[in-house]
């Protein structure tokens, strides 16, 4: 199913909120879209970053109704990680490892979706840690005041949607 579902991640990866249709809200750094053309409903939010840098990565919890799939963790990384590098999550004090790819990381199954969103919700932050292709090692941080509030929205913004 992971596998069947990274083209829809990719998609929202390289068109992100702008592409989306409809807005659900914004909540903090946290935002709600749904794209009833897909169906898919996700909330995302960019890195904490210092003034005038662009953010070139992202955090998404997303649900794609016709697949059955709800509360799926994807993150862009910011930097191309080196192949070998795991990547690692931390939220609040809970740790988790992550699948990745080059830029892209998720959950390893939904259980583990689960308690990452689940430990989202009662943090005040989260990190995404690796080492680069160019051997140095980077951390995305986000905020995550807002994040619950935006992972319902989207949530509840495909729950009629099929």
């Amino acid at each position: 199913m992971r596998a069947f579902l990274l083209l829809p991640i990719c998609a929202l990866s390289i068109a992100g909120p702008a592409a989306a249709r409809d807005s659900l809200g914004i909540f903090d750094s946290w935002g709600a879209f749904r794209d009833p053309r897909a169906p898919r409903c996700y909330a995302i939010a960019q890195p904490i970053l210092p003034a005038g840098q662009t953010p070139r990565g992202f955090a998404s919890v997303g649900t794609w109704p016709r697949q059955r799939v709800r509360g799926q963790v994807h993150f862009r990384l910011s930097r191309m990680r080196r192949s070998d590098a795991p990547v690692l999550l931390k939220v609040g004090e809970r740790r988790f490892t992550l699948v990745a790819g080059q830029m892209d990381a998720w959950a390893a199954d939904a259980r583990a979706d689960a308690q990452i969103i689940a430990a989202m919700r009662s943090a005040t932050g989260m990190s995404i840690a690796s080492v680069g292709a160019n051997g140095r090692g980077f951390a995305d941080n986000y905020a995550l005041r807002g994040a619950a509030t935006a992972i319902d929205a989207a949530a509840l913004g495909c729950a009629r949607l099929r």
